[in-house]
Formats: structure tokens, sequence, C-alpha cells
């Protein structure tokens, strides 16, 4: 029997290698690997009759089911989609839960269907998953972490798209980090947040950056809660800051909150039931933090918005909707963002406006030698 396997999960990373999962569909839902496909050599039904037949006869029992529930035209279909992945991915490795019998079984019928040997992962997805946490680990970080802050609408994020030595915690997570940051598409499961989260560390590692840049998060991004440990190192860092008028905080909010917003509602679902759906999810967030608001201050901006959306249902324009959210940032966003900053004993290594914060941010944008 052939067999070539690999635990240089590092250079998996760094180069990016195309990764065959054999896992069945439902394990590879739970989480999987950026760079991975799922191409299963069991569906989740011949998975759940195999393991049934291994708790209750044994193993050697299970393989023989296997195998025969794996036969005919359905293992020539599943060998000529890992065939036609191969052939498009050449330096491609497969792997299983455990890198055992079913990954072994999947090399071997590679191999007799194509002559070539296909690297698989020693310990399977199981000890891939372990390396890609213990790198999660402060201990692994070389870096030092900077927070980049400011109020609500200050773009923090744009700047940080713009810089190599960045992480963005928000995109890892598909959500904007506040009560009104859902997307449409749903945030990863917690294992591919830290997966793809542990791809990034490694990268940045590789590449040598004195510094790491991150936005100041709390210790979750909607449902995505990052490593207690990794919490406490980011959490760690100093400030930059950025400073901007309310002005501009109000329109950078309106585009993203609402233009882009709406626009991506009505994609999904249409115009009609898009704009529906969009003003539900508003309505729904503002309700969300009705208690904090106070009764007086949530029917103040509620009543804003609803207004504000009437009138963008007549004329077309955007611009109403500039009340409520100002209303917004400065009654409830500024003044836990000023309490936070007020009471944090961070040292703020620079404050500045959108442009001057760009200029600092890019001096800390060295290698270290």
């Amino acid at each position: 029997m052939i067999d070539k396997t690999s635990s240089d999960f590092e250079r998996i990373v760094i180069e990016g290698i195309p990764l065959i999962d054999v896992r069945a569909p439902i394990e590879y839902e739970k989480g999987a690997f950026i760079n991975s496909v799922n191409l299963p050599i069991m569906d989740d039904e011949e998975r759940r009759l195999v393991g049934i037949c291994y708790k209750e006869k044994g193993n050697e029992e299970a393989v023989k089911l296997g195998h025969k529930l794996v036969s005919g035209e359905v293992k020539q279909a599943r060998i000529d989609a890992w065939s036609s992945f191969v052939e498009k991915n050449p330096d491609c490795m497969l792997y299983c839960f455990r890198g055992g019998q079913r990954s072994a079984i999947s090399q071997e019928w590679l191999y007799e269907r194509t002559g070539k040997v296909i690297t698989r992962l020693e310990g399977g997805y199981k000890a891939f998953r372990n390396y890609l946490i213990n790198s999660l680990e402060p201990s692994e970080q070389n870096a030092i972490p900077v927070l980049l802050g400011g109020y609500t609408g200050s773009s923090k994020t744009k700047l940080l798209k713009m810089l190599e030595n960045s992480v963005d915690l928000e995109g890892l997570a598909n959500h904007r980090g506040s009560t009104f940051g859902r997307y449409i598409t749903p945030q990863p499961t917690q294992i591919d947040f830290e997966n793809n989260l542990a791809y990034v560390m490694i990268h940045h590692k590789h590449k040598s950056y004195k510094h790491i840049i991150l936005e100041d998060e709390g210790s979750n991004v909607g449902r995505c809660y990052i490593p207690k440990p990794l919490h406490g190192f980011f959490s760690s860092g100093d400030y930059v800051l950025i400073d901007l008028p309310v002005e501009e905080r109000v329109q950078n909010t309106v585009n993203e909150y609402v233009v882009q917003s709406q626009a991506d509602y009505v994609k999904t679902f249409g115009e009609e039931q898009g704009l529906k759906e969009w003003f539900g999810y508003i309505s729904s967030s503002i309700e969300r933090i009705k208690k904090r608001l106070g009764g007086d201050r949530y029917k103040l901006i509620m009543d804003s918005f609803e207004q504000a959306f009437k009138e963008q249902m007549t004329s077309g324009s955007y611009h109403h909707h500039e009340g409520w959210i100002e209303l917004l940032l400065k009654e409830y966003y500024d003044p836990m963002y000023y309490h936070q900053i007020q009471n944090s004993t961070r040292k703020i290594l620079f404050r500045g406006n959108y442009e001057d914060t760009w200029e600092y941010l890019k001096t800390l944008n060295q290698i270290r030698v």
C-alpha cells in the first residue's frame, strides 16, 4: 500500500497549498480550512451507517461495509472528483479527521487512477487544527500590538485594509463589530473563524513585521469570539486614535449602514422586499439597545429613523437618514467611547485626523530585523 504523509503545516499555510477534505459534509460544515474543498469519500448517511457498524461489530466489519457502500459508480464518481481537482491543483494534499483510514484509502484509489501519490496530512484535520490553535497563543507572537481607535464612523476599517501589517478582525468575522454590524451573509462558525485567524497570524509572523495593527475590539465580534489569551495579548497594545468631525462620521455611517447596506439587501431580496428587510434589520438593532438608550432617547431615535425611511421612499434621497444617525452617534456611541478612552490606562501613541493618522501608521509598517 502506498503512503506519503506530511506534517509541515506551516508550509501549507504560507504557500496556500490546496487541500482535499475527504470527511463527510456534516464534519466539514462544523469547521474546515480556508484553502480546502470538501470532496468526501462517504456522504453523511454512509458515514452514519459505517459508524453504527463500527460500534456494533468492530473495525473490520465497518471497513467492509464502507467498501460496499462506496463501490461501482459511486466510487468512480468520487475518484473522478478527486482526479479533476488534482489535475487543476497538482501540489494539493488530502486529509480526513485523524489521518487514518479514509485518507489512506483515498490516497490509494487516487494512485490507482492517476499514478500520482498525493500527500496526506499526518494526523489529519485534528493535527492541523491543533497546530493552528497553538499558533494563536501569545507566546507564538513576535509583533507589538497597536490598537487603532476612534469614534464610530471614523473609517478605521478602511485604514486597516490599506496596511500590510494589519489584521482585520471584523473582516474575518464577517461582522462590523457593533449592534448594527450584521451582514446578510452569515458569520463563519467559531472553528472557521479561529482557523482563518490563525492563517492570518501565521502569515503576519512569517513576514516578521515589528507591529501588528488591529482595531480596538471587545472579546467578540458578533458571535465570533477571539480566544481569551490572544485577546489579552491584543489588548496590551497602545492606541493610535483617529479624530474626525461628527459631520464626516455621520456621512461615513450613512454610506456604510444605509447606502451600501440597502444595496446589499436589494441585491439579495429585490427592491421592495430588500428595503423592507433592511428596515426590519435597523429597527431590531435599535430595539436591542432600547434599555441602554432609555425610553425617551429610544423614541426620539426610532421616530427619526421611521420618518427618514418614509421620506426616502418618497424622494429617493438618503440624506434624510443623517438625523437619526447623528442622534445615535452623539447620544449613544460617542459617550460610551469617550468613557472608554478616559478610563483606559493605555498610552496614546498618536492622535490626529485621517490623513495624519495614515502617515503615522505607515511608519509602523516595518520589518523586524
